[in-house]
């Protein structure tokens, strides 16, 4: 909670800086993956985003036009990688044929969204 009154300088510029988001700490990695197959409306984002978030990942899981899913996820190397490999499988209503994954920049992402 903000105090009531004027603030000084001195005290609006920490509570400012806490609330500036901070950028990706060094340990973090980012990956994209586009993934095709039986992969849209079979529960695969939702299932994605439960997976990342129980990784402790961060990004997003989004349907592409041309009916493949794209999961954009950042967060410590080993758990990006766990993601990966499940990626492969995906929900058991999905039928993964391919994954392809390239290397993103860190961006920051909070939470995991469904797009």
């Amino acid at each position: 909670m903000l105090p009531v009154g004027r603030l000084s300088r001195g005290e609006v510029l920490p509570i400012l800086r806490r609330m500036q988001p901070s950028p990706p700490p060094d340990d973090v990695v980012a990956a994209r993956f586009l993934v095709s197959g039986e992969v849209q409306g079979v529960g695969f984002r939702a299932a994605t985003r439960r997976r990342a978030v129980g990784l402790g990942l961060a990004g997003v899981a989004r349907n592409l036009d041309d009916g493949r899913v794209e999961v954009l996820a950042e967060g410590a190397p080993a758990a990006v990688e766990a993601l990966a490999a499940w990626l492969h499988q995906g929900p058991p209503s999905a039928r993964v044929a391919t994954v392809e994954r390239s290397e993103a920049p860190a961006s920051g992402w909070r939470g995991f969204e469904i797009d």
